[in-house]
Formats: structure tokens, sequence, C-alpha cells
């Protein structure tokens, strides 16, 4: 388990965030995707809103025309999602909770409260052959409900972690990073397989990186942030590289 890989998926909803302050079509994160497929990425995440406050149904259209490599895309469980869901077929679905008034993803779905509005949509999903994944904080009661929904894959809420790093708050990032460690451990040993993202940076992604469970992290509003300074495939390959060293590093520490 040590030595498998770990994959990065790119999110590009900023640069579509930038583009709708102005109107027109630039930045286009549809670029942005062919930017991170060439600078290392293994896929490309978007969400889209019900408010359509950065991709469009425009972008997830070119974007399974135009970019050869997975997509996964966010969405939150309501009828219009699962529609064009279904109509695009895309790689894998993340089911995320949304509400218009928050900025961004603010925590994991409850996903034990929420069984039975979730269950038609992950059955819709997987029966169209899309892989169902259920965006949720790090807890044993949370795993076991994804499990129950049949759920192919879990993404770790990562926020509280990577925000007690950049406080310089380190016992309360050392007791995130715990929680972490265990639901990734914890899932795995149930049949789930662990992604993790939110808040991801340079300066939290080894630790994260290095926990032997996870599959993928989905980065994006940093790397969109970083590339004003320092250009996006830059960012990626950086945060490409920490991820490799990470991962090789804990697959030193297991043999």
């Amino acid at each position: 388990m040590s030595g498998s890989p770990l994959r990065l998926g790119v999110n590009i909803d900023h640069v579509a965030t930038i583009r709708n302050a102005r109107g027109g079509q630039h930045p286009d994160p549809v670029r942005a995707a062919r930017i991170a497929v060439a600078a290392g990425a293994d896929g490309i995440t978007a969400h889209l809103r019900e408010d359509r406050r950065h991709i469009s149904d425009d972008d997830i259209a070119r974007l399974r025309r135009e970019v050869d490599l997975p997509l996964n895309l966010e969405m939150a469980a309501t009828g219009e999602m699962l529609e064009i869901a279904l109509r695009h077929r895309p790689h894998a679905c993340c089911l995320v909770p949304e509400r218009r008034e928050e900025l961004t993803t603010e925590g994991g779905l409850d996903v034990a409260a929420q069984h039975n509005h979730l269950a038609p949509f992950v059955r819709q999903l997987s029966a169209a052959g899309i892989r169902v994944s259920l965006f949720i904080d790090p807890s044993g009661l949370q795993l076991a409900g994804a499990k129950a929904l049949g759920a192919h894959v879990v993404e770790l809420h990562t926020g509280a972690y990577c925000e007690a790093i950049n406080g310089g708050e380190g016992r309360a990032a050392a007791g995130e990073l715990a929680r972490l460690e265990e639901a990734a451990r914890a899932a795995h040993e149930i049949g789930l397989e662990v992604h993790a993202g939110h808040g991801i940076t340079f300066d939290s992604v080894s630790p994260i990186a290095a926990i032997p469970q996870l599959r993928e992290l989905n980065i994006g509003h940093f790397l969109v942030g970083e590339a004003i300074f320092a250009g996006l495939d830059s960012s990626i390959r950086r945060m490409r590289a920490l991820m490799d060293i990470a991962r090789a590093g804990s697959a030193m520490a297991g043999a």
C-alpha cells in the first residue's frame, strides 16, 4: 500500500471565476485543463454549481470533448445536476454539499443523515457507469454511511488540517492530520477508495500525500492563485513533485 501511486486532480473552477468576473471568453478553463495535462495532472476536476458562478455547462461539454483526461464532476445532489451528469457521462461524480451563500464548500456531506436522499443519486450514477465519490469529513460515522450507500470512493475534507497549518496551530494540525490518517485507514479497510482535498497548499500537501491509503488529491484554488505569480504549469509541476517526494518517503518508511 505504501508504494501505491498518488494521482493529482487539478480543479480548474477558479480560472472560470476570473473569466466570469469580466465576462467574455478569457481566461479559458479548458486551456487551463490542457496545461494541467502537460504539467503532469492525472485528472481534471470541475464543480458545476447551481448558480454557475464559475464553471458553465458549455465548459463541461468542452472538457468532455477536448481534454483527454478523466473528468471528475463535483455536483450537488439535485435533479438538475443528475440530468447533466447522465448526459455528459464524466469518469466520476463527487457529490458535495452546496449552499448559495457559501464562498466555497464549507464541510463534508452528512451522508449518514441524508441516506434516503442520496441513495437514488448514487444508484443512478453507478448504473450509468460513473464512479461515485462522496465528499465527507474524516469521521467513522460518515465512512459507514458512504459504505451503506454503495459509493465507490470517499473524498476526505482536508480543510480543518490545512487551516491549522496556515494558522501556525501545530497542536491542532497534528490532531487533524491524525483524524485524516485514521479515516483513510478505516475507509481502505472497508473497501472504499480514498481521495482527499480542500485548502491544500505547498505547505500542507506533504503530510497528506504521505498517507499511504490515499489514491488521489484534488487541488484547485491554491494552484490557480499561485499561477498568478509563477504560472500554472510551474505551480502544478511543483505540487506534483512535492506529492511524489512525500509518497516516496512514505514508501521507504513502510519498507
